[in-house]
């Protein structure tokens, strides 16, 4: 039974009791705290870096405790230690009296007859760990790369037979840096240079991404909000990492054609098929869930591209209209997100074997019935944010041989530290006709 309910005072002031009450919610239902973060308004920057952190560093945080604390604490007192040793470890920004005071007194705030024991515990914790910071660090050092990068130990020693151990390190080093914000310039409506300049004129230093790619990218320096750059609302740019643009570029949508986005949402690759599209032709953006297709109306909505017709559905059960077909179809499908660790950190913890033959069978399937709604001659790309090779190469070579009137005709996979963009597969499958 847990020490502690799950009831928090409804007025929080305190970051480090925010950040501890979501974190603390993630270990009860091991679903990722976003749309928690989204709900934060007061010091939402230092509490979404310490809950991503945090998620990231889940292994390394548990070894370093658990040479203070003899058993495994109720997991509100087990999130709050990892509030503290988080900021004494790996924040320097962090004020050291202020990490361990307010997240001491996040413990307290918990009404029950235990707390102050509790906080005592995790106040003589944290003690101990902020004058031994220099010593644990140095130990990890040693440490395996589980602890060190937080990893298990089964992803790690699968990359290590695909790819190497040097590209296995450098892959490790990648997911544990905090990512960028990364802004697509939408050209039919603002000329890159125009949107450089409208961006110095606000006074936000932005950089251009190196990745090469018909789109143009830019890097949005940390703390600036979205909503806050010049043309948000006017659909000036959409937030999407270059490695989104490889998909599309290989699907080659064109004026005047029919084309389906059939796992749509957010709906970054709608607008850019969009604007490749010129606003000319048919343009369909399906999605399954309702939350998701409200996120890709929004979309469609600020980067005004009108004639985006908005349809929900499963991809995995074929389009709705069964005789419908297509001259390109882009097939987004779901994935072990192995390529996106940076953004989706809590993905490491949930890769396991049956995982990857549950989402392969949804892979092919999709591939199977969507399959039929190209035209003869026409394009479909299946696209993963994923390095898996299971999910990629031999997912969609076995395919092409089992369905002869489709051909592979080409395929690229991104990998992150040496692409310096988010992982990603996408492979262009033409119907024969």
């Amino acid at each position: 039974m847990e020490l502690f309910g799950s009831l928090l005072p409804p007025m929080k002031t305190n970051s480090r009791e925010v950040a501890a009450e979501i974190i603390y919610r993630w270990i009860e239902s091991e679903s990722f705290p976003d749309r928690q973060l989204s709900d934060v308004k007061d010091d939402r920057a230092f509490v979404t870096e310490l809950v991503y952190g945090i998620v990231r560093r889940k292994l390394t945080l548990e070894y370093i405790e658990q040479k203070y604390v003899e058993r495994r604490p109720e997991n509100y007192i087990l999130a709050a230690l990892h509030v503290g040793v988080y900021q004494l470890c790996f924040m320097d920004n962090v004020e050291e009296f202020a990490a361990v005071h307010e997240t001491v007194e996040a413990v307290k705030s918990r009404r029950h007859k235990d707390a102050i024991r509790a906080a005592g515990m995790v106040n003589a914790v944290l003690r101990n760990v902020q004058d031994e910071k220099a010593a644990i660090l140095q130990n990890l050092k040693k440490q395996s790369d589980e602890i060190r990068f937080s990893h298990p130990e089964s992803l790690i020693n699968r990359w290590v037979k695909q790819y190497g151990e040097r590209d296995t390190l450098q892959l490790l080093e990648w997911n544990n840096q905090a990512a960028e914000t990364i802004l697509r310039v939408e050209p039919a409506r603002i000329a890159p240079a125009d949107f450089m300049r409208a961006l110095e004129e606000a006074g936000i230093d932005v950089q251009k991404h190196p990745f090469q790619s018909l789109e143009t990218f830019v890097v949005l320096p940390r703390g600036v909000a979205v909503p806050k750059v010049p043309g948000y609302k006017e659909g000036w740019f959409t937030v999407q990492d270059p490695a989104t643009s490889v998909s599309v570029e290989l699907l080659d949508p064109r004026p005047g054609e029919c084309v389906l986005d059939a796992c749509a949402a957010p709906g970054g690759k709608t607008a850019m098929i969009a604007g490749l599209m010129e606003g000319k032709g048919e343009l369909t953006a399906m999605d399954v869930h309702d939350d998701r297709l409200d996120t890709l109306a929004d979309t469609i909505k600020r980067t005004g591209w009108d004639f985006v017709k908005m349809l929900k559905g499963d991809a995995a059960k074929g389009f709705p209209q069964k005789e419908q077909q297509f001259d390109a179809i882009l097939l987004d499908v779901p994935c072990l997100n192995t390529g996106v660790m940076r953004r989706r950190v809590d993905a490491r913890y949930r890769f396991t074997r049956d995982r990857i033959e549950m989402i392969k069978k949804t892979q092919r399937q999709i591939l199977n019935v969507m399959s039929k709604h190209v035209k003869p001659g026409g394009r479909m790309v299946y696209s993963t944010c994923s390095l898996e090779v299971e999910e990629n190469e031999e997912m969609v070579s076995r395919w092409a041989r089992e369905h002869g009137d489709f051909r592979l005709v080409k395929a690229k996979r991104l990998f992150p530290p040496k692409s310096g963009t988010d992982g990603a597969y996408a492979a262009l499958l033409v119907r024969k006709g």
